[in-house]
């Protein structure tokens, strides 16, 4: 009795230990983004490059899109090339999302608003709830309120509360 117990549980490590290292996909914010909502941008300071097309954000920057917000001490912005409509967010320094209940950290962000993605690298931790999940990158996607994890991905549930 005892041996087919150990038998089991080594089979079902077995067959678990791919998991480990496979990306972990989630929810992610409270509700779908529309990339065409207005970005609104606040900063202690700004540097404009009408000559490569950026504009670069710096000090407190915060970024707010709907109802989801961003915070960096730096953020890049790339233009288009008529100048016209923001392409790419990059945020460096350590960076915070949150999205309703759901909150994240990482070492850099790059936010294309075309694709509608978020890119987190760099030591990511993303906290729902009582609920922890940490990894070197996330990609959230907007549009479906999904995120996938991925680089050896480990994960604190706290399913019973206290």
């Amino acid at each position: 009795m005892i041996m087919n117990a150990f038998r089991l549980l080594a089979i079902l490590c077995i067959a678990l230990l791919p998991v480990a290292g496979m990306a972990q996909q989630t929810a992610f914010g409270s509700a779908q983004l529309d990339p065409d909502t207005p970005v609104e941008v606040e900063s202690d300071e700004l540097r404009v490059n009408q000559s490569d097309g950026t504009a670069e954000f710096l000090g407190n920057v915060v970024i707010v899109q709907a109802e989801m917000r961003l915070a960096a001490p730096r953020v890049l912005v790339t233009y288009d090339e008529e100048g016209e409509r923001i392409r790419l967010l990059e945020a460096t320094g350590g960076v915070t999302l949150v999205s309703g209940e759901d909150a994240a950290e990482a070492q850099r962000a790059d936010y294309d608003i075309d694709a509608g993605t978020i890119v987190m690298e760099g030591d990511v931790l993303l906290v729902q709830g009582e609920s922890t999940l940490a990894s070197q990158a996330m990609t959230v996607d907007l549009e479906s309120g999904t995120a996938q994890m991925s680089g050896r991905v480990r994960t604190l549930l706290n399913p019973g509360g206290d």
